[in-house]
């Protein structure tokens, strides 16, 4: 059996001396001779297809419904398969499903900005940035200083309202990601803003596209109180349904000591957590779950993460890696302990 990692412990930049980046070598080896980096579109058509028929299925409920307050129980389906649409455009992102970069970048632009409302390109430059050093708290956008703080160096010397945060940011973790849905959206507009060429409005056509398409859709159907409150329902459940996906991948794993360069294979395993669960999990996080083979292996299509886990833990094994695994539950009660313990000083 593997060695497991504490995530109990309080985590703070480690240095690992063995770096041998030929040990990354046999296992990229392995997983090409099984076909695990092969792309097909078939493989995700029967993934995209049925998703994007219920999305549609869920927009034509609502409607039908009408001018009710049984909306609200529609924007649940409403969310969960906007945060689908999410997922495509991470796999789109990485080059997952063609290898035609072009066609990945419409299947970005439909789901990312078309379908939910954020800018593909800002959002797969941020993620390409954490995937080439996670963890590293000065090139990781994922742990740089912001509303919460990753190591107790950040939390140092916060004052006043985001001293407060950071006091209580395990408490405050989920209730903000109920934001993310809005934060996405505002955070697409300003790097819009910023933007400037023939991609700003490439990106933006179909935003605005999206805003004018939601806002006139729900204004036809329902009250603008209720549009309002519907809004804030869809977003609150597609923040929090996106957030838990991303959340129990890397928080309160080992994070890369200033100066010191960790080989890809270390880099990746070491700072990243896999989560247990079957193919509900599987179907729930998006893949994401598989989230060291993820690291290791970007452009592998979702459907090959689960074949590749045997490998790399056996690999992993035989290097003397800790292959970190954990249930859905234990992994966020452990991202959520070390989030606490980051601002136990500003409590003490």
């Amino acid at each position: 059996m593997p060695q497991q990692l504490n995530p109990e412990l309080t985590v703070e930049p480690v240095s690992v001396t063995r770096t041998v980046g030929s040990d990354f070598a046999p296992l990229l080896r392995q997983v090409r001779e099984h076909g695990l980096l092969d792309r097909g579109i078939c493989r995700y058509i029967r993934t995209i297809v049925p998703d994007l028929l219920l999305f549609a299925a869920a927009w034509t409920a609502v409607a039908l419904v009408g001018n009710s307050w049984w909306q609200l129980a529609l924007a649940v389906p409403v969310a969960v398969l906007t945060a689908r649409s999410g997922f495509v455009g991470h796999d789109a992102g990485h080059q997952q499903i063609v290898r035609s970069r072009r066609t990945n970048r419409m299947l970005g632009l439909l789901h990312g900005n078309l379908l939910i409302g954020m800018s593909f390109a800002w959002w797969t430059d941020k993620h390409n940035r954490h995937h080439a050093n996670p963890n590293d708290v000065d090139k990781d956008p994922d742990v740089g200083v912001g509303v919460l703080t990753w190591t107790t160096g950040q939390a140092v010397g916060r004052r006043g309202v985001a001293g407060w945060l950071t006091r209580y940011q395990a408490f405050l973790f989920f209730p903000l990601l109920l934001l993310e849905g809005f934060n996405l959206k505002v955070a697409s507009a300003r790097d819009l803003i910023r933007r400037g060429g023939r991609d700003r409005i490439v990106e933006a056509v179909p935003l605005v596209a999206h805003l004018a398409c939601y806002l006139v859709a729900l204004l036809l159907v329902m009250s603008p109180v209720k549009v309002v409150v519907f809004i804030l329902v869809h977003q609150a459940l597609f923040g929090i349904h996106l957030g838990c996906a991303f959340a129990p991948n890397h928080k309160g794993m080992p994070m890369p000591e200033p100066g010191i360069r960790w080989d890809h294979l270390r880099r990746q395993v070491l700072t990243s957590r896999n989560v247990r669960g079957g193919p509900l999990v599987d179907w729930f996080l998006g893949g994401l779950n598989y989230q060291i083979e993820h690291h290791l292996f970007p452009s592998m299509p979702r459907q090959h993460l689960r074949l590749a886990q045997p490998l790399v833990r056996e690999h992993c094994a035989r290097t003397g890696l800790p292959y970190t695994e954990s249930g859905l539950v234990g992994s966020y009660r452990h991202a959520l302990r070390y989030l606490h313990s980051v601002g136990a000083k500003l409590r003490n």
